[in-house]
């Protein structure tokens, strides 16, 4: 994933009018998206799709980014999803494999069409284009394993509110492994242990 700005390869007419459409879809977003402009780079665009209800996707929210390359909008961006995803048309390292982003595309087609495509990719899959070619096949011979890991996935890494890792958030990791509900659990560990103590003692009597 490439982290090179490439502004000043843009001219002066392409950055007004990206300016203006993302503007635009800050004011007035798509159901399910929201827009993060980067105010030092115009061709960083970064985006959360909320996961659609009725797929493995639902209630997770996911981030990702469009990158502009220097030929834009001769040539479309690169899109790629931030958080982990499992999905036929997402690689490993997060790029999404779309039409829309390939052989379909067009110049007069904007951001907001761009993120309403990956967001029904979210829908509908295809598992014809796939780069990753396990989740692929799962959903064409097995759909139930499919969802089953999609879902896994969605809850680990795209759902908000989570524990995550220490050094990235003490105070929340403190909290969720030392808080009310984590001594409950511990005293409900000690009421279990002790009962199968008393259990084991009652069968060694018999």
């Amino acid at each position: 994933m490439s982290n090179v700005s490439n502004v000043e390869n843009l001219s002066p007419q392409v950055i007004r009018s990206l300016a203006k459409e993302i503007a635009d879809l800050c004011n007035d977003p798509p159901e399910g998206i929201k827009i993060f402009p980067n105010d030092e780079d115009i061709t960083d665009i970064q985006a959360h799709i909320e996961g659609p209800a009725g797929t493995p996707y639902a209630g997770g929210s996911f981030r990702m980014k469009l990158v502009l390359g220097k030929n834009f909008p001769s040539e479309p961006p690169k899109g790629f999803f931030l958080t982990r995803i499992f999905h036929p048309n997402v690689a490993s390292n997060g790029e999404i494999c779309v039409n829309t982003l390939k052989k379909d595309w067009k110049a007069e087609l904007g951001i907001k069409h761009i993120l309403l495509t990956i967001k029904c990719l979210l829908i509908v899959p295809n598992p014809e284009s796939a780069l990753n070619e396990e989740a692929g096949k799962l959903l064409l011979e097995q759909y139930e394993d499919y969802s089953t890991r999609a879902k896994l996935y969605t809850e680990i890494h795209a759902k908000p509110m989570k524990c995550m890792e220490e050094k990235e958030i003490p105070s929340l990791s403190k909290n969720c492994l030392e808080g009310p509900l984590a001594k409950k659990h511990a005293g409900d560990k000690k009421v279990i242990d002790k009962k199968k103590k008393g259990e084991e003692k009652v069968l060694k009597r018999l």
